[in-house]
């Protein structure tokens, strides 16, 4: 689960990566909406992704116990200039960790969540 402040640019910006809006889910606590909920899909893995945004107008530090999300791409430089074309930019050019490694890169979420992609050719 990600806590994010705005749903409709991270719901844009995961399904750009790919992901699939599943569902949400409202949480009523006393009879105020107090949460929403927000299920997305992976190719044939339901419910990978959660994303709550809190209605209440809070916001949030990224804090140091997350690290990223990371993500297997058929093709990352097409997958690339597609994030590109909607506005996504990565953080560098692509690069590999270590000799003969995938090719990697890093997007940020609209709150700041790191995302890697990996290429997977």
């Amino acid at each position: 689960m990600v806590r994010i402040t705005d749903p409709a640019r991270s719901r844009a910006f995961y399904e750009a990566l790919g992901f699939e809006f599943e569902r949400d889910m409202d949480i009523v606590r006393n009879g105020e909406l107090e949460a929403t909920n927000y299920f997305f899909s992976l190719g044939a893995s339901t419910s990978v992704l959660e994303l709550t945004y809190n209605h209440d107008g809070r916001t949030y530090e990224l804090g140091t116990g997350y690290g990223h999300i990371a993500l297997a791409v058929d093709d990352l430089r097409a997958s690339l200039d597609k994030l590109k074309e909607q506005g996504i930019e990565a953080e560098r050019e692509p690069y590999r960790v270590r000799e003969g490694g995938s090719l990697i890169c890093f997007v940020q979420d609209p709150d700041g969540y790191r995302i890697e992609l990996i290429d997977r050719s």
